[in-house]
């Protein structure tokens, strides 16, 4: 083709000659295909693609027109693009603070031209590209930098791209001749930091300026007010150098003005004071100086300087933030002798009080032993007054057994009715006299209520019914934790004193559950007690409008039950309205066991069965009386009795006779002779375990401790004739068993 196509023909000619080669070719084309019979395929084919070429040259000029068009709106988003970043320079530039944007990867953008414009050497190097770090630390060896004293510009660097990490920062930036900017860092939405330089050296400035007035002015206030204060006031620097005083300071020290002067080192106070001043407690001149002189940390120190014999000056040295430090001082020589004078005082007062407290402490042991020897008389006198006392009964008993006209058994009952009365107020005096001397024994059991109340009612049943009085006694199945003597004791005389005070009406006992425990109430319909009165009915020997007669009682009935309460531990407690009537309530804790067995009291029929029984007792009791009436009842029972005076006379009788006793009756204190519970042990040693009962006016737990230990029942004076007969009743059963 290169060979008949020549290069220098012009372009006429080479067209000439190429469609004369394109004849040519085709011609031969022709012929060939009519030769081989396929000419009309070929036509076919080149049919098809000259309109496939068509098509592909439709498709590609569409899509030139859409690419010219997308050309065209490129050049014009270019144009916009260019116009938006020349406007955003615009107004970066038109910004009165430098202002740079870094990319979220921490590569400078784009920034103003008076980003960093005080520090010359940084802005050449203010490119895009550059990376955040290298500005920072670019920055940090800029010699327009200046640098806080003892920072290097590594350490500067390290702690500012530190703070980079934060969402917001701001920090002000010295610069050398007293320039200031001030540097704020925003993260953008995308990531990015912008960050803004404003000079603020004209604000520092101005602020400084307000400071100094501020501080000359607080400077003057604090004068003023040193001046007048009543202590006397050094102030020192971290060298120990004087800066500040009020005038005040020079009377107190006694120090020459001359030594006070700005830059006065502190030791030439130091030694006036050392030489004319005296330290006192743990403090020197030494230790003081050694404080003042030190670097920093020093604690508050406080100590006192005697001036001669009256003066005394307290100081207080506390160290300042700038490591100075201030020193006051006060006169204190009034507080002092005031302190000295109270000390002597209080010395004199003590004095006093001792001399007062071994006074009281003698009146004190005076009065304990009136009262013990108080006790002691009681209850001697107590059991002095029960023998005769029991004998009476016993004798007054022995006359009601037979036969006797009707007056004659109304004087006894009248005189069985005024020892009944006597043994009760006794036994009231030994209870008071037990409780107050805390010699009380309580034996706390389980005890059945309706064990207690039960024989309460017919005790006081008649007594109501005298008086026309209904007392009604509510069941209850109750079984409590208390000591069964004194439970009786206190019932015995909220009841009685019920029926006592009470003229028309009734009187109602019963008992109800109440937190926990059981509550027994007695209430009456009496003339009710005034507020100012409830608390005086406890005191002994008292009574409300001496309603009743010295028979009936001295008034220590609810002293009793007071102070039995208080030491069982049963709150006690009661109301009372004036005309209406009057409730005492009682709380104890309840038991979970079944209570103790009744004692079966025997009936009248008790003395007949003793008739034919045969039973000897041994009787020893040294109070002469009191055997001859309890010998006189027993016989009239139908027993035979054996009475001495000791146990040497009842070993003696025993083996003279050679009879063994069916039962023994014992008196407890035998004079000189022993005792009873030591007889008793004795006999049985001999004779083998006899029935027995000891008698005894004495109820100390000693002695029911021993009678507990041996098996042996008490019975107290003045003497139960039920319980004696029951004693009896048993002992002949045995016998007959």
């Amino acid at each position: 083709m290169n060979d008949l196509i020549d290069p220098t023909d012009s372009l006429e000619r080479q067209n000439e000659k190429l469609l004369r080669i394109a004849s040519a070719l085709m011609h031969r084309v022709e012929q060939d295909t009519d030769r081989s019979g396929a000419a009309y395929a070929q036509f076919e084919r080149a049919a098809l693609l000259e309109d496939q070429v068509r098509q592909r040259t439709l498709d590609l000029e569409h899509t030139l027109a859409l690419l010219h068009d997308s050309n065209a709106e490129l050049a014009i988003a270019n144009r916009e693009t260019e116009r938006a970043r020349r406007d955003l320079a615009d107004a970066i530039e038109a910004v009165n603070e430098g202002f740079a944007l870094f990319s979220p990867e921490g590569l400078l953008v784009m920034s103003n031209s008076r980003f960093c414009q005080p520090m010359a050497d940084v802005v050449p190097a203010l490119q895009p590209g550059l990376s955040f770090e290298d500005y920072i630390r670019r920055v940090s060896r800029s010699r327009f930098l200046a640098l806080p004293e003892g920072e290097t510009p590594e350490s500067w660097a390290e702690r500012r791209i530190q703070r980079h990490a934060e969402n917001h920062v701001m920090l002000n930036v010295r610069l050398i001749w007293d320039r200031w900017l001030q540097v704020s860092e925003h993260r953008t939405g995308n990531g990015g930091t912008v960050v803004l330089q404003t000079d603020v050296t004209d604000i520092m400035r101005l602020e400084r300026e307000e400071r100094s007035k501020l501080l000359d002015r607080q400077a003057q206030m604090i004068r003023a007010t040193l001046d007048h204060m009543n202590q006397g006031v050094c102030i020192f620097d971290s060298q120990s150098r004087l800066v500040g005083w009020n005038q005040k300071v020079g009377p107190l020290l006694a120090v020459p003005i001359t030594r006070f002067r700005l830059g006065a080192s502190f030791d030439l106070l130091m030694d006036r004071l050392g030489t004319e001043k005296g330290f006192e407690a743990d403090m020197s001149t030494e230790a003081l100086r050694d404080w003042a002189h030190r670097p920093a940390g020093r604690p508050p120190l406080s100590f006192e300087i005697r001036q001669g014999s009256h003066t005394t000056l307290a100081a207080f040295a506390q160290e300042m933030p700038d490591r100075g430090f201030v020193i006051s001082f006060t006169d204190v020589s009034a507080e002092r002798a005031a302190a000295r004078a109270l000390h002597e005082a209080n010395d004199l007062l003590e004095q006093r009080v001792l001399e007062r407290t071994l006074e009281l402490e003698d009146a004190l042991a005076a009065a304990e032993r009136a009262n013990a020897s108080k006790s002691r008389f009681v209850a001697a006198a107590s059991h002095d007054l029960l023998q005769p006392l029991s004998a009476a009964k016993l004798y007054v008993s022995s006359l009601a057994e037979g036969d006797r006209p009707a007056a004659d058994l109304a004087v006894l009952a009248k005189a069985e009715s005024a020892l009944v009365s006597v043994e009760q107020i006794l036994d009231a005096l030994l209870d008071i006299s037990k409780l107050e001397s805390g010699r009380a024994a309580f034996d706390i059991a389980a005890v059945r209520l309706m064990d207690i109340l039960t024989p309460l009612q017919h005790e006081l049943q008649p007594l109501a019914a005298q008086k026309g009085l209904d007392l009604r006694i509510v069941p209850s199945a109750a079984v409590v934790e208390s000591d069964a003597s004194f439970l009786r004791r206190i019932l015995q005389n909220l009841i009685g004193n019920a029926i006592r005070y009470t003229e028309t009406g009734r009187v109602l006992v019963g008992a109800r559950r109440a937190n926990g425990g059981l509550r027994i109430e007695v209430w009456d319909t009496g003339p009710g007690i005034a507020e100012a009165d409830q608390d005086m009915i406890f005191q002994e020997f008292h009574r409300l409008g001496n309603r009743a007669s010295a028979s009936e009682g001295m008034g220590l009935g609810l002293a009793i039950v007071e102070r039995a309460c208080a030491r069982l531990g049963h709150p006690l407690g009661m109301w009372s309205e004036p005309g209406t009537g009057t409730g005492f309530f009682v709380s104890l804790p309840l038991s979970t066991a079944t209570g103790r067995e009744p004692h079966q009291v025997p009936g009248r029929s008790g003395p007949r069965l003793l008739q034919d029984a045969g039973l000897i007792v041994l009787l020893v009791e040294n109070d002469l009386d009191l055997r001859r009436a309890l010998s006189l009842l027993m016989e009239k029972w139908g027993v035979s009795v054996l009475d001495v005076e000791d146990p040497r006379t009842a070993l003696s009788l025993l083996e003279e006779i050679e009879i063994t006793p069916d039962a023994l009756l014992l008196d407890y204190q035998l004079g000189e002779g022993g005792n009873g519970l030591d007889l008793l042990d004795a006999i049985r040693a001999r004779y083998g375990a006899l029935p027995a009962r000891v008698i005894s006016a004495d109820r100390s737990p000693a002695l029911q401790q021993g009678c507990a230990t041996r098996g042996v029942e008490l019975l107290q004076k003045p003497l139960n004739t039920a319980a004696l007969e029951r004693f009896l009743i048993e002992a002949a059963a045995q016998v007959r068993g």
